[in-house]
């Protein structure tokens, strides 16, 4: 049938038009075939970008970057930046020896800046990381030096030394209510008169060179097809990984990536991969320690992404009082994200017990604590809570120690060397503050 229809306008007058409905005689409903043929479907535009091709993909890198939304694109760019200049100033600072070195001495601060992440993902800070990773070095160094206890029993007390440590700081902090700067800040100053107390009036212990925690630094290996069968293994894990998701996410009827996007991807991981790979076998080979922290970081990065855990993690980040209403047990969040942060402190402490053969007093205090926030913030982990992910520990890490380095190789004073870290630390802060104002703006925060 055909109904009139009658619309005021602003001015008072009143306009008449017609439109096309039929009534449903089964259900009585009357549908109006002419909206239904003018209704749009809603497509998602990641799906329209994939089909649009290269064309696609640069609108959307467009879309992306007026709405704030660069990801990790930042801190690779500025890490290549750093890598140039300090290239053309040494031509050193990139050889094989250089590059193993600094891959070996990044995992301490790297493994502490995991823990890190946990707790600014909750929009909190930990200031004890660096005394626990010191306490962890020390406990280790008692207990297997100076007491004979097995090396591995002894391991594993100590890192179980930091995961306690941070569980009281997470318990006062969630069950009593003291704010985590107070907490930790308080957890700093005792867990290093603790470090002290039990180091003695001596203050170092020298590790066994042939030790377990000495390896962890120490050893290398040699053999080429080490280094080539990790590269293969990571490409190969990526793309069946990549795969397997992309066709579960074709049988929910989401979004996925085509499959030839994929294929560039593990493409461009394998260049990568390989490249790393033919530098390491030119020096001494795959480092022990690089490989323990790449597995610790796709470990910690699957509990992130692909856990109810994680994305409690995540919830508590955006909106504890939302994600209290969503039944979520708010407090065990916090003291587990407290301990696991306590938990990598004292790993990252016993590998840089293992890097200087000795826990010493001096472990754990000085900028170290800085560069393990700085590690975390400038690798893309916002201050503010609810973003971020492990690997930017890596990123974070990465910058840090190719400064260090690079000025150390040009003989530049410690000062300066504390001002430009905290240059770039003050940088990467402005443009994650920068960036959360934009998507608001933008609307997707």
């Amino acid at each position: 049938m055909s109904t009139e229809e009658t619309s005021r306008t602003d001015d008072g007058s009143e306009h008449k038009g017609s439109s096309t409905s039929k009534t449903d005689k089964k259900t009585g409903t009357v549908k109006n075939t002419e909206a239904a043929a003018a209704a749009v479907t809603v497509v998602d535009p990641r799906l329209l970008v994939r089909e649009q091709g290269l064309a696609g993909y640069i609108g959307e890198f467009k879309r992306k970057l007026k709405a704030g939304d660069l990801g990790s694109l930042p801190v690779v760019v500025g890490l290549l930046v750093i890598w140039g200049i300090f290239t053309s100033l040494n031509p050193n600072f990139l050889t094989a020896g250089n590059f193993s070195d600094m891959s070996v001495a990044m995992v301490g601060t790297g493994m502490i800046a995991v823990g890190i992440v946990f707790v600014l993902l909750l929009g909190e800070i930990d200031l004890s990381v660096g005394s626990v990773s010191g306490v962890a070095g020390a406990a280790f160094a008692v207990m297997s030096v100076t007491h004979g206890m097995n090396e591995v029993l002894a391991l594993v007390l100590a890192i179980l030394t930091g995961t306690v440590a941070g569980a009281i700081h997470g318990f006062i902090f969630a069950r009593i209510g003291v704010p985590a700067f107070a907490v930790t800040l308080a957890g700093l100053l005792f867990w290093q008169g603790f470090m002290l107390q039990i180091l003695g009036s001596n203050g170092t212990i020298n590790l066994d060179s042939e030790g377990l925690v000495a390896k962890l630094t120490s050893h290398y290996f040699s053999d080429v097809a080490a280094a080539y069968g990790l590269a293969i293994l990571v490409t190969a894990g990526y793309f069946l990984l990549a795969f397997s998701d992309n066709r579960r996410r074709e049988a929910a009827g989401v979004p996925s990536r085509p499959l030839n996007e994929i294929i560039v991807r593990t493409v461009l991981l394998a260049v990568l991969a390989f490249a790393v790979a033919i530098v390491f076998n030119q020096y001494k080979g795959l480092p022990l320690a690089v490989v323990i922290f790449l597995a610790f970081l796709v470990f910690t990065d699957f509990v992130l992404r692909r856990t109810a855990y994680g994305r409690k993690v995540f919830a508590l980040g955006g909106s504890v009082e939302a994600s209290r209403r969503a039944g979520i047990n708010v407090d065990m969040v916090r003291i587990s994200v407290f301990a696991i942060a306590g938990t990598f402190a004292a790993i990252g402490g016993l590998f840089v017990a293992s890097k200087i053969a000795s826990a010493n007093q001096g472990a754990g205090t000085g900028e170290f604590l800085m560069n393990v926030i700085a590690a975390a913030v400038i690798g893309g982990t916002s201050l503010f809570g609810g973003r971020g992910r492990t690997w930017d520990a890596l990123l974070g890490v990465m910058v840090i120690v190719s400064i260090q380095y690079g000025l150390a190789l040009e003989g530049i004073a410690s000062p300066v060397q504390y001002m430009i870290t905290g240059g770039v630390l003050l940088a990467t802060v402005v443009i994650d503050a920068v960036t959360r104002k934009t998507q608001k703006t933008a609307g997707r925060a």
